[in-house]
C-alpha cells in the first residue's frame, strides 16, 4: 500500500471576502474528493486570499499514486487565475 499526503499552499487573489474564498475552496475540494482524495482546509482560516489544504491519497501501486498526485495538482492549478499554487509539499509513506 502506498500513501501520500500533500500540503498545498494557495493564493486566491480575487477572493475579497471569506465567503468568496469558501466558495472557491469548496469547488476545489469537491473536485479533489471526486478524484478519490481526502481533503481539508488546514490553515489560514481567517485570511481571505490564502489557504492551505491537506490532501491524502492511498493506492495499491506506486505509479498510480504518482498519477493521482499529478491529477490533484492539475485540479488546484486548473482554477487559474483564481488560484495560484504557492507550494505543493508531498510526503510519501509506506
Amino acid at each position: 500500500m502506498y500513501v501520500a499526503s500533500v500540503r498545498a499552499e494557495l493564493f486566491l487573489p480575487f477572493a475579497h471576502t471569506l465567503k468568496e474564498k469558501r466558495a472557491l475552496l469548496n469547488r476545489i475540494k469537491d473536485r479533489m474528493r471526486n478524484s478519490g482524495a481526502s481533503v481539508a482546509e488546514i490553515d489560514h482560516h481567517d485570511l481571505w486570499q490564502r489557504a492551505a489544504l491537506g490532501v491524502a491519497v492511498v493506492s495499491g501501486e506506486s505509479e498510480a499514486l504518482t498519477g493521482r498526485l499529478a491529477t490533484l495538482r492539475d485540479i488546484a492549478e486548473g482554477q487559474s487565475p483564481e488560484v495560484q499554487v504557492l507550494d505543493w509539499i508531498v510526503s510519501h509513506h509506506e
